[in-house]
């Protein structure tokens, strides 16, 4: 049975440097366009694309294979890539010139390539040679460092239309040979372009990385800097159960609002889908930054209201998130520490979003009977973080993230549904139940008895 018309398999398998793969020879580029091209053809709904690894050709690359007519296509640039989705996709005609129809050459070939690699795993096994993917997984702070350097030295920027190594440096006051090293690793990294000596941003950086950008996510991604410096103090976190001082400019509180930010808006619709936005007219959502969740549950229903209870040093942030959402008048950011403050009373719904994770055990459970003490009758609690499994072992970006907290907070981390039900049933909330967010992100929904 083949539900598509066509399904078409790039390799996209990735092999050390030096050593050929499809992926070596660009077939990312491939799929890139394939799919660009069946969207301007009009037939990506009748066109199935999956990726695939090592098919045993890799000197042949990349290869493209298309089912149910069993077309192999070797050399495939993304120059071929229209003609192709033109005449075999559209036209049931494929293109001779690509095509590779010599079976027991093919089979030679995956045969022997089969046998290298075998050989090749043996010898490493023997030599003690540590496995690639772990090898890349130690060392992976690498490019990471790199881009993050070029975030926080504007290095997009200064591009503009594209610039020289020299003209950079110039205009974000770094060093020629500092600059040019970067440069051409943000280069290998393809996230810019250099010929002739002349660097370019991608369309990527240029849509992610400028502040000038309406989707620019630099901003946020200096949050990601600042959290660097501290997770390279884990050591002594670790050692010692302590968080590593707080480093970076003045600028933290504003780049980390504007990480939550982008966070909370891309799962906000998804949180009012879960907890469901009709009938609720007080809401109190506290820590809550940007007031993303808030503008999304205003925008789901136009007779709510809801008050942003948040850090004196974060009010005037979510001011101007709340004024330039036009709702200024339906959301009041309040200064407050919700730990100790009075949070008002008769609530329809709390939100607690991305919160419990920086407070310690019998912190979230004294929050929780404040805020069951703020709920009206019949009210909800609406808690979303990174929730573990019970072993707390997965899902593993919340597992790596309980680090994060031990080395930005004093005592949060990350916690399982079992802990966060005890805590809700002993704060007196009932009917819990848990959603499931797009990610490693979760929702508990908790209800106050009428």
């Amino acid at each position: 049975m083949e539900p598509f018309q066509y399904h078409l398999f790039v390799c996209m398998q990735e092999k050390p440097e030096g050593v050929k793969s499809c992926s070596a020879a660009c077939s990312g580029d491939v799929l890139a366009v394939l799919h660009q091209e069946l969207e301007k053809q009009g037939v990506a709904g009748a066109v199935q694309v999956s990726t695939c690894g090592c098919l045993g050709l890799c000197d042949e690359g990349p290869i493209v294979i298309a089912y149910p007519d069993g077309v192999w296509y070797r050399g495939v640039k993304p120059a071929d890539v229209p003609e192709i989705v033109a005449s075999h996709l559209r036209s049931g005609q494929p293109v001779s010139r690509l095509v590779w129809d010599d079976a027991p050459a093919m089979r030679a070939l995956i045969t022997e390539h089969g046998t290298q690699y075998r050989a090749m795993l043996r010898a490493r096994d023997q030599a003690g040679i540590l496995p690639d993917d772990i090898h890349e997984l130690i060392r992976g702070f690498m490019p990471s460092r790199a881009v993050l350097t070029a975030l926080e030295l504007d290095v997009f920027t200064a591009l503009g239309e594209g610039a020289s190594t020299a003209t950079v440096a110039g205009r974000i006051n770094s060093s020629l040979r500092g600059t040019e090293m970067l440069l051409n690793v943000l280069a290998a990294l393809k996230l810019v372009q250099k010929q002739n000596g002349i660097f370019r941003n991608t369309p990527i950086s240029a849509r992610f990385f400028i502040d000038a950008s309406p989707d620019s996510a630099r901003k946020a991604q200096l949050h990601t800097a600042n959290l660097w410096h501290r997770w390279s103090q884990l050591t002594d976190s670790v050692r010692n159960g302590t968080p590593a001082p707080r480093m970076g400019n003045g600028e933290w509180t504003n780049t980390f609002i504007s990480a939550m930010d982008r966070n909370a808006r891309e799962r906000s619709e998804a949180v009012v889908n879960a907890v469901g936005a009709a009938g609720i007219r007080r809401i109190l959502d506290l820590g809550g930054g940007s007031a993303a969740y808030s503008i999304a549950f205003a925008k789901a229903n136009s007779e709510l209201t809801a008050e942003v209870l948040d850090l004196p040093d974060v009010i005037p942030l979510t001011q101007d998130y709340v004024s330039k959402a036009g709702l200024a008048g339906r959301i009041h950011p309040r200064a407050g520490n919700m730990l100790s403050d009075p949070l008002g009373t008769g609530f329809d719904l709390v939100l607690l979003s991305a919160i419990c994770h920086m407070f310690s055990p019998e912190e979230n459970r004294a929050l929780f009977q404040r805020v069951h003490a703020a709920l009206a009758p019949g009210g909800r609690l609406l808690v979303q973080d990174f929730i573990l499994q019970p072993e707390k072992t997965a899902p593993r970006f919340a597992a790596l993230f309980s680090l994060n907290m031990l080395v930005s907070t004093q005592a949060g981390g990350t916690y399982s549904q079992p802990e966060y039900a005890a805590w809700l049933s002993e704060a007196g909330f009932r009917d819990i139940r848990r959603g499931q967010l797009q990610g490693p992100a979760a929702v508990l929904i908790a209800a106050k008895a009428c």
